[in-house]
């Protein structure tokens, strides 16, 4: 799992990091962070740390293995379904899980604007105008969307 940390030259590292954010809109939207990583930060929780190992957090129901499939288990928990479309859905939340080697690398949640939100490890959060932007060598390929109906406030 890339846990990326430091942070001289950011702009830079990011870009050598993620070659993709070239030819797409980004911006860092928070200071570095290391009290939660991108799978608390796509669930809405930036509280804690979620990974399937201990001593992190993980769904109590869900089994404690670095796989897509428990990935996505812990995901449904908090409502969320497979889809097959990116694509802002007016009226839902979607989130997007990376995999690079076989294992689960990293996951971004969409914006209310149709573009994407993540936290680079223990780095910024970032907001990124297409999924293909963060594929690479670090995290590897989107392999799973979800989404899940968005909760009305009020």
């Amino acid at each position: 799992m890339a846990r990326l940390g430091g942070s001289g030259g950011l702009r830079l590292s990011l870009s050598d990091l993620f070659p993709g954010l070239d030819s797409c809109d980004w911006k860092i939207t928070s200071p570095d962070e290391v009290d939660y990583n991108c799978f608390a930060w796509a669930a809405g929780d930036s509280s804690r740390w979620w990974e399937p190992i201990t001593p992190y957090y993980w769904p109590k129901s869900v089994q404690r293995r670095n796989t897509l499939a428990a990935y996505q288990a812990a995901y449904e928990t908090l409502g969320y379904e497979v889809c097959s479309d990116p694509e802002l859905e007016r009226g839902f939340d979607k989130i997007a899980l990376y995999v690079g080697d076989g294992e689960p690398t990293h996951a971004a949640r969409q914006t209310e604007g149709g573009s994407w939100s993540s936290k680079l490890g223990m780095l910024h959060d970032i907001e990124h105008s297409t999924l293909e932007a963060l594929e690479g060598k670090e995290y590897g390929r989107v392999a799973l969307i979800m989404r899940r109906k968005t909760t009305p406030i009020g």
